[in-house]
């Protein structure tokens, strides 16, 4: 079994900004597959999926993002999922827009949902999918990844929307450091 977790906040007030670009990618895709993240339980939406004959669970943590974590465990814990099946889709603000990096570990960067998980988890040892988001240094950065997309930006997700839906159905059956050569060099 597989867990696709997209991060982001809860809200119509948070819709449409760059802290939110796991729940866009993750809709986008459960979109693909005709499905809809809506099913509640342990403070997250979800809904459970059949890829190439593996059960995957989609998943948005509804408990804010500093606090992804303590969804993501309980799932984790119910399921038994096995920390190497689970994949974090989140934004990052060094990389620059629209670029994408998949990563087998690492550290929080800073990025406070990353912290959350990597606390209730144990284990900086878990796959992401990062989406980079660039960085205003004009701009706070709390207003900055709580920030609306500019038109552009928005051109921009919707040209990554069929690579990432890629990605993530190639997750679910391919070794991922092939994952990771197939994709880290394009968007």
């Amino acid at each position: 079994m597989k867990l696709i977790v997209g991060l982001g906040n809860p809200g119509k007030e948070y819709e449409n900004t760059r802290h939110n670009i796991g729940f866009i990618f993750i809709d986008n895709f459960a979109k693909s597959l005709n499905v809809n993240i809506d099913k509640k339980k342990f403070d997250g939406l979800y809904n459970e999926v059949n890829i190439n004959n593996e059960k995957v669970i989609l998943l948005k943590p509804q408990t804010y993002m500093n606090l992804s974590g303590e969804t993501i465990i309980k799932f984790v814990n119910f399921y038994k999922i096995n920390i190497e099946d689970i994949l974090i889709i989140n934004d990052d603000l060094d990389l620059d827009f629209g670029r994408i990096r998949l990563r087998m570990n690492g550290s929080s960067g800073g990025h406070n949902g990353l912290k959350n998980i990597i606390l209730h988890l144990g284990t900086t040892d878990f796959k992401r999918l990062k989406v980079g988001i660039s960085n205003n240094k004009l701009i706070d950065t709390k207003d900055y990844v709580l920030g609306k997309f500019n038109k552009e930006e928005k051109e921009t997700l919707d040209t990554l929307k069929e690579l990432i839906n890629n990605i993530l159905t190639d997750f679910i059956s391919m070794d991922f450091d092939k994952l990771m050569c197939k994709y880290n060099n394009r968007g």
